[in-house]
């Protein structure tokens, strides 16, 4: 059994320790994680302590001890949720235009200026004389009126 307290002791140390180090070197923000490594490794040492008779070592490992309690608790109580996710941007490639909107902005101005174009079409069509379908008028490509 005492082989027990020995170990509980070492470990302790250990647990104390390998916080303090990775606290100082910045590999381990002094959270959770560094809190919960104190409140372990000064349970421990109380029971360490408490088996050699160290009264000092006790008494300050239960400060220590409580220190940590309170800290992980006031963490967990100062918890926010968690955030929501974030939409991804949309991707951009340089060298290439932004053309989001665009069409919107076209469709609008070419039915503001000519109005409804397919009835407009098929209005012009039947008054030409054709029932058939818009495809049947032939389209001459480049002739301007007034040319």
């Amino acid at each position: 059994m005492e082989l027990l307290w020995e170990i509980a002791g070492w470990a302790g140390a250990a647990a104390i320790l390998s916080a303090y180090l990775a606290v100082s070197m910045g590999w381990l923000k002094a959270g959770r994680g560094f809190q919960t490594a104190n409140l372990l490794g000064a349970i421990a040492f109380i029971i360490n302590g408490t088996f050699h008779g160290a009264w000092p070592s006790v008494v300050t490992n239960i400060a220590w001890f409580l220190i940590s309690a309170i800290a992980l608790v006031r963490m967990r109580s100062t918890e926010q949720p968690p955030a929501a996710p974030v939409e991804a941007a949309p991707v951009q490639f340089p060298g290439v235009p932004d053309t989001t909107g665009q069409i919107a902005v076209v469709e609008a101005v070419t039915a503001a200026v000519h109005g409804d174009v397919p009835a407009r079409a098929a209005a012009c069509h039947a008054s030409l004389g054709h029932e058939g379908s818009l495809h049947s008028v032939p389209v001459a490509v480049g002739v301007h009126e007034g040319r």
